[in-house]
């Protein structure tokens, strides 16, 4: 199948604008490469620091013949997506010996949950945390002793952050090792429903307490298709998990056997082998354009568009908001999972899930198909789907039509044309809007502006009953200069409630807004942000704003901002407590969130 010209156009673009970087970071890559596996130069003594602890693998470390992987886990039993990884090590260090190497733990990173710290002062840290991974990492890998990496992570900024540092290691092979969603749970629209009916005082907090634990309420990943999921999606379609590997529970024989097979695989594309693959090749222009091609696809998380370029900068790569918007107008939107339908991802990977969505995707051209990934080349082996015969993992030939298409469909018959994700831009800034779960009459938004420096602000308005009639809601000062950019989630009950009374409302803030959000329209990431001096710190109540999804446009109409001086926002309570004053450099020297929000 001949690639569709929208994606051809987007990638020589993105290639010809990252020439400069990428060259020099391949050739760095080449360079480490070209000294051998790093253990044969380190000292007796350096090794045998290393080695101390391996007490049935020493003669195979020190023979440096058999393969080293080192294991960086996100492991922590207070997330359930991660709660999986404890006992990971153990079965990664038996399956090691079967191939004939050896393991090790190279370090833990940390992984905290968005779902704990939504609304609260923690998640000021949330965005930064991602940095820390991929820093975190960094010192794990710095030993030098290993020829592969496997790094155990799922959540929002754990998998972002891993691979940065993949792609600073990016001379040695990685492999993503996931660990699945757990078993569904309530629907999602009934949780959704309590949370709105508590926002509005008719249910008790013991009611809402019920609901969420009835949603939230194993070991796995939270089931919805939000930042998590979208992540294990993003795994797929580059190329670094398994194939059909991102959504199998916990806690059963083919998830072990998974596991088992990405060590296996691991070992054997290490520079001591004879498919050496390393993970700077895997990461390249190619993969992650098939990788925004996957998020428009499944109708995935915003806040990947914050994460994106900076994984890809990690690996010299350079992603524009341009280059989302266009492959957004080139793919259909083939997938309803919640918010932006009723499903989870257990009912889409039972649809088909990810093996039929490659496939289709394949043939209509929508995905470069010759990218390096850990099993090869190309993407054609992503088809397929997982299968246990008795004790033995095969792949068999995927779903090759949709087995529930109010979940999952064609190309030649989406849920949309498009993919759902618009930039804007205007003399507020610019910005996107994910609007695949928004209904198409809500696109445009026109209204006076509610100028807000908090969440908490908001919130207060609404038990108020300030708002009566139509208005565009700034939550401005929320950006990573501010306050770490944290997600604005909790107002989601609150702007639904304002919707289903029938008033048009829209959110507009340099914040970010969570990938559990949908139905109410919301223009994020809003850059420059406002304490940089961004058009949005020159906003005033009643200013009329327009919010124009479908030509991209975000607007004041009739003022003059170059007239108007600055607000000045009090960002005293968000230098201090939950360790917010560990993280001022950070807060100092943050990039736009056009270019990721990176610190490192």
């Amino acid at each position: 199948m001949t690639l569709n010209s929208t994606i051809d156009r987007v990638t020589d673009r993105i290639r010809e604008r990252s020439a400069g970087l990428r060259g020099d970071y391949l050739t760095r890559m080449a360079a480490a490469v070209a000294k051998g596996p790093a253990r044969a130069h380190l000292s007796c003594g350096n090794q045998a620091h290393a080695y101390a602890a391996m007490t049935g693998d020493k003669d195979a470390l020190v023979a440096e013949r058999a393969p080293n992987l080192g294991i960086v886990t996100a492991y922590n039993d207070m997330l359930s997506a991660h709660q999986p990884y404890e006992h990971y090590p153990d079965l990664i260090r038996a399956a090691a010996r079967r191939a004939g190497a050896t393991a090790q733990v190279a370090g833990g990173v940390p992984a905290m949950c968005d779902g704990v710290t939504q609304g609260q002062a923690g998640m000021e840290l949330s965005l930064f945390s991602r940095d820390v991974i991929a820093l975190a990492a960094g010192v794990a890998l710095s030993h030098n002793v290993f020829d592969a990496a496997l790094y155990l992570g799922v959540c929002d900024k754990i998998v972002p952050g891993l691979i940065i540092a993949a792609a600073t290691f990016g001379h040695i092979p990685a492999v993503f090792v996931p660990a699945g969603p757990m078993p569904s749970g309530i629907p999602n629209d009934e949780k959704s429903a309590v949370r709105n009916a508590f926002a509005q005082g008719k249910v008790t907090r013991t009611e809402l307490m019920a609901a969420e634990m009835a949603s939230y309420h194993g070991p796995g990943t939270c089931t919805f298709y939000g930042t998590a999921n979208t992540n294990q999606m993003l795994m797929e379609f580059m190329g670094l998990h398994l194939p059909g590997a991102s959504f199998v529970n916990p806690g059963n024989g083919l998830r072990d056997a998974l596991t088992g097979a990405a060590v296996e695989r691991a070992a054997a594309i290490t520079a001591l082998g004879n498919t050496f693959t390393p993970a700077g090749e895997v990461l390249g222009v190619r993969s992650f354009v098939n990788g925004i091609v996957g998020l428009m696809a499944t109708g995935g998380s915003t806040n990947l568009v914050l994460h994106l370029p900076a994984m890809a900068r990690a690996a010299g790569i350079v992603l524009d908001l341009e280059d989302f918007a266009d492959i957004s107008e080139a793919v259909p939107l083939m997938a309803k999972v919640y918010p932006n339908g009723l499903a989870d991802v257990n009912h889409f990977h039972a649809a088909g899930g990810l093996g039929f969505m490659i496939g289709e995707l394949l043939d209509a051209g929508l995905l470069h198909p010759d990218t390096k990934t850990i099993l090869g080349k190309g993407l054609e082996a992503y088809r397929g789907e997982p299968k246990l015969q008795g004790d033995a993992l095969v792949w068999e030939e995927g779903a090759r039509n949709s087995l529930n298409e109010k979940i999952l469909r064609p190309v030649s018959a989406p849920f949309a044309a498009v993919g759902g994700l618009k930039q804007l831009s205007g003399n507020l800034g610019r910005g996107v809007i994910k609007v695949s779960a928004v209904a198409p009459e809500r696109h445009v938004i026109e209204a006076p502006a509610r100028i807000f420096h908090t969440q908490e602000a908001v919130k207060a308005a609404f038990r108020a009953g300030e708002f009566t009639s139509d208005s565009v809601i700034v939550v401005r000062f929320q950006g990573p200069r501010a306050n770490g950019m944290p997600e604005l989630h909790s107002l989601t009950p609150v702007l639904s409630v304002l919707q289903d009374r029938g008033l048009k409302v829209a959110l507009v803030t340099d914040g970010r807004m969570s990938g559990a959000s949908g139905k109410v329209p919301a223009a994020i990431h809003i850059s420059p942000e406002a304490a940089c001096g961004g058009p949005l710190a020159k906003l005033q109540d009643g200013d009329i704003i327009r919010l124009d999804a479908t030509t991209g446009v975000l607007e004041v109409r009739g003022v003059d901002l170059g007239s108007r001086s600055d607000a000045v926002a009090d960002l005293s309570e968000n230098a201090h407590g939950i360790g917010r004053e560990l993280f001022e450099v950070f807060r100092q020297t943050v990039g736009p969130a056009t270019e990721g929000a990176r610190v490192v």
